[in-house]
């Protein structure tokens, strides 16, 4: 067993869509990013490689790489997932927290577990996603940007 984490943050701003778990999410402002921006799955994508000992995401999807620009990040992680089945491992479950003072996720939750666990290839018993504030302290808390962990257990 190997245990892998994640983390990453995105700065809010306008004129952007806010993808979060691959659900896109209704609000005012959205993430700044090379890609779609979706800072749940960058973690994912994170632990997932760290796990394996196979770099970050900044290794296999460079955000200097036009290939990238905009891309979605569902896409790019079913291209770890099928990396890490190459190399012999297997998901066993993934954790996933997202910090954002606002918007409220807790209605987008489940479709963010149901879109892991159909890219993951795992059931979705074993894949959570949590959203937390930071009770408006620190840059999310100020609703400036979002940040999320994720731990993972691959074999």
């Amino acid at each position: 067993m190997r245990i892998g984490h994640g983390y990453d943050v995105h700065k809010l701003v306008e004129g952007r869509d806010l993808i979060l778990g691959g659900v896109k999410i209704p609000y005012e402002k959205g993430l700044l990013g090379h890609s779609d921006a979706d800072v749940l799955t960058h973690a994912l994508m994170d632990a997932l490689l760290g796990a394996a000992a196979l770099g970050d995401i900044g290794g296999m999807f460079p955000d200097n790489d036009d290939k990238y620009l905009n891309a979605n990040s569902i896409g790019m992680l079913r291209q770890v997932v099928d990396t890490l089945k190459s190399k012999g491992f297997s998901i066993s479950n993934v954790d996933c927290t997202v910090i954002a003072q606002m918007p409220k996720l807790k209605p987008y939750i489940g479709a963010m577990r149901a879109a892991y666990a159909e890219t993951l290839g795992i059931d979705i018993s074993c894949v959570s996603v949590k959203a937390t504030t930071e009770e408006h302290l620190g840059f999310t808390g100020q609703g400036l940007g979002i940040a999320a962990h994720a731990v993972v257990l691959i074999n």
